[in-house]
């Protein structure tokens, strides 16, 4: 790993600060020309109020490391999806209590009123039930769990 991804890796996700924008899938290529660093990264959707965050996030990181010039160039296209964390992201969520996304992004099962059963963070019971759509987020879903009675945030397929 480049030492420019390994500086990345180490930049938190200001929505979710136990993952990383590299976790997030959200750092989309990194270039290294005539002394420029170029970081393109995707915002997870478009309205995403976090990504002059990043961006900024990004830039402080790679400057502090000695990196002057440093540009970060947002790409809307592809859009970005879950199939893009990184299974060790996947992994963090749930350590923190955050159901991550099953599946891929193709299962569009929500759109024809069927609410996945998604596992508990806590207890790890599939006993669940989506509350709401939107969860403290809008890229989660609010659930609860019928067995320990918990609330917990599932992050979408997107």
């Amino acid at each position: 790993m480049s030492p420019i991804w390994s500086i990345l890796k180490n930049v938190s996700d200001p929505e979710i600060p136990v993952l990383t924008v590299v976790d997030m899938g959200v750092v989309r290529e990194v270039q290294e020309k005539d002394g420029v660093v170029e970081v393109s990264i995707t915002p997870t959707y478009s309205g995403c109020p976090a990504m002059n965050e990043i961006e900024s996030n990004i830039r402080w990181a790679l400057e502090e490391a000695g990196y002057n010039r440093v540009e970060v160039k947002t790409i809307i296209s592809p859009p970005w999806t879950t199939d893009w964390m990184t299974e060790e992201g996947k992994q963090k969520l749930l350590e923190y209590g955050i159901a991550p996304p099953e599946g891929s992004s193709a299962d569009k099962s929500v759109l024809f009123g069927e609410a996945k059963k998604v596992m508990c963070p806590r207890c790890k019971s599939r006993n669940t039930k989506m509350i709401s759509q939107f969860g403290s987020t809008a890229c989660k879903a609010l659930y609860q769990c019928e067995d320990c009675k918990e609330p917990f945030d599932y992050f979408k397929c997107l």
